[in-house]
């Protein structure tokens, strides 16, 4: 009779040898799925970096504005502290006064009348005397409500000041969040531009450096006029500063944010414009048909107004496009337009 064994078991340290190698073979089959991606194109990574300039000039811009209201912000603080001083001059030399006033009251009347009356030896002195206290009692109370208006209006002051100087403070805070927006944007796209090729980021550079040229040196503006002398005097400035670089916050002479320039260009010609895109938008004359546009007109872009250009002619601004760039000509077409500003 045949014998019928049963089938041996694995051992068990078979069994994980065989788990393990399993597993080693997925975690190769996992590691080649999930290799390292190639370093990306040139394009996009051009892409990324131009929205992040984008997104540190927006920062940029709401720098400015918190800079120019601090400005504006510490000189109404300055001027109401010298008016809390100057009013605290004069409540004390009101209180000088009623002190003088109670002196002498007490002098003239520190006996109650009725028994003055019926002591004095010269009943037409005391009645001289008594009028002459009427006369104090009179400037004392007039005094004393001068006191308490002075009193008063010191109060409110001190409360403005105090008021001012709180906001001066949050302004200074607004202030430094969006330096440091713009700082981490910038920061941000010189990472994308630090993990290209040696060879990619030259291909970058060039491509910049050739559309600035062409941007500069070979533009067609055309035969447009400007509206008024002075926005041609402006735009005149702003050509002498073709190839200056951006700056966050800067307004020249040769350094520029976008707001900068066009500012800059306008006070050259003797004109003072906001320091701000935002409010350069309602400086002037809107006009949102662009082919009414002339030379020296603003030009705002983008739906929350933070770029701003010269108008050049030929569907051409003249700006300081973007961190990394400098001040050229530009197609109005490769930005969203929103409208233009006479000034």
């Amino acid at each position: 009779m045949a014998s019928h064994r049963r089938p041996k078991p694995a051992s068990r340290m078979r069994v994980t040898v065989l788990t393990a190698t399993a597993a080693a073979a997925v975690a190769l089959s996992s590691q080649a799925a999930n290799a390292a991606p190639a370093k990306e194109s040139v394009k996009d990574a051009k892409s990324k970096v131009d929205a992040l300039y984008d997104q540190a000039e927006q920062a940029t811009q709401k720098y400015d504005a918190a800079n120019e209201k601090l400005a504006s912000l510490q000189k109404d603080a300055s001027s109401l502290q010298d008016q809390v001083a100057r009013q605290q001059e004069h409540l004390n030399k009101l209180r000088d006064n009623i002190g003088a006033i109670a002196a002498s009251q007490y002098r003239s009347g520190g006996i109650d009348p009725s028994l003055q009356l019926f002591l004095s030896s010269n009943p037409d002195d005391y009645l001289d005397q008594a009028s002459s206290l009427d006369q104090i009692t009179s400037l004392q109370a007039g005094a004393l409500t001068q006191l308490e208006n002075a009193k008063q209006t010191l109060d409110q002051e001190r409360a403005e000041a105090a008021a001012k100087l709180a906001e001066v403070q949050s302004t200074r805070t607004d202030l430094a969040k969006n330096k440091k927006d713009a700082q981490t944007k910038l920061a941000k796209a010189q990472t994308v531009l630090n993990s290209l090729t040696a060879a990619q980021r030259a291909q970058i550079a060039q491509q910049d450096a050739a559309a600035a040229s062409r941007a500069s040196t070979r533009v067609d503006l055309g035969d447009a006029k400007a509206s008024s002398a002075r926005a041609q005097a402006a735009f005149d400035a702003a050509v002498t500063r073709i190839g200056d670089p951006y700056y966050y916050g800067a307004t020249g002479p040769s350094e520029f944010d976008c707001s900068g320039l066009t500012s800059w260009a306008y006070a050259q010609a003797g004109v003072s414009i906001p320091r701000t895109s935002e409010e350069q938008a309602n400086a002037g004359t809107r006009i949102y048909n662009s082919s009414q546009l002339e030379v020296g007109d603003l030009v705002i872009f983008y739906g929350d107004f933070h770029h701003v250009g010269l108008y050049a002619g030929n569907g051409m601004v003249l700006h300081a496009p973007k961190p990394g760039a400098v001040v050229r000509y530009e197609a109005m077409s490769d930005m969203p337009f929103e409208f233009g500003v006479r000034i």
